[in-house]
């Protein structure tokens, strides 16, 4: 399931080290896991603590937003839109059906490709008018969406990312994803970043860098501190998911469920 309890997270966080400005090693040879990567905080915006985040985006400079909920059995609502990054509002909110619980998104070729968590069903937008277009079917479950710029690339909470044609919305290829202790299970929201794939895992505070050649874990971000600072802000802030890249502006933004702030940060 993709709810968790913020009083688990906060025990998790207990037991997570935090890094946010060095860059470190793992030691221990050819077993070593991947790195631990650094980055910076460099500036801070609000964000919709109503919003269950799923998806987060930047297309031509504008954030997008996607969200889960079903009223009928939690308190959220399944939207997707344009968000104002100032004021942390959604500009425009296209709201699913009830019956489903909204999960990632991705832009590519003047589309809006949306997936559902448990109704291997997606739904494919027009970028400009946001009108839908079509939907597809998908085996599984929907988790998380990104592009390389030629195909979407799929999670589904399991250690595999499925390639999907854009078109056809048919499987070319599954990326099977690795560290030192075998697979990485759990990746959850997904970001194409010069070249690499960032991922989200579930129920942590940590970022993924995959390298999408052999889904070899390169590197992992620690954002334990961002997570304690939201939760102090907000008692209710859920787990860690949400990134963004501006690839015109360089900029890097992430986020989590219910979160009062959205971060920009600079990677290493």
């Amino acid at each position: 399931m993709k709810k968790i309890f913020p009083f688990l997270i906060a025990a998790m966080a207990v037991l997570s080290c935090s890094n946010n400005t060095d860059t470190q090693s793992n030691e221990g040879g050819e077993n070593a896991g991947p790195p631990l990567l650094g980055y910076n905080v460099v500036n801070i915006y609000p964000h919709d603590t109503s919003s269950f985040t799923e998806g987060l985006l930047v297309h031509n400079g504008q954030l997008y937003e996607s969200t889960g909920g079903t009223p009928s059995r939690d308190n959220y609502v399944s939207w997707f839109g344009p968000v104002d990054l100032k004021s942390g509002k959604a500009v425009k909110k296209i709201l699913l059906d009830t019956s489903y619980f909204g999960e990632g998104i991705t832009i590519l070729n003047g589309k809006l490709y949306q997936l559902t968590w448990e109704d291997q069903i997606g739904f494919v937008y027009d970028v400009n008018t946001l009108q839908k277009i079509k939907e597809f079917k998908y085996t599984g479950e929907g988790w998380a969406l990104t592009n390389d710029g030629k195909s979407l690339i799929m999670s589904d909470g399991s250690s595999n990312i499925r390639y999907l044609d854009p078109e056809s919305l048919q499987v070319q290829k599954i990326l099977g994803v690795e560290d030192n202790n075998g697979p990485v299970s759990n990746i959850n929201e997904l970001e194409w970043i010069h070249g690499y794939i960032y991922a989200n895992i579930w129920q942590t505070n940590f970022i993924i860098k995959i390298d999408p050649a052999n889904g070899k874990v390169v590197g992992k971000y620690d954002l334990t501190a961002l997570y304690n600072e939201a939760a102090k802000k907000f008692a209710d802030a859920n787990v860690l998911n949400g990134i963004a890249f501006d690839s015109a502006a360089n900029k890097v933004y992430v986020t989590g469920k219910t979160w009062p702030n959205l971060y920009e940060i600079k990677i290493n």
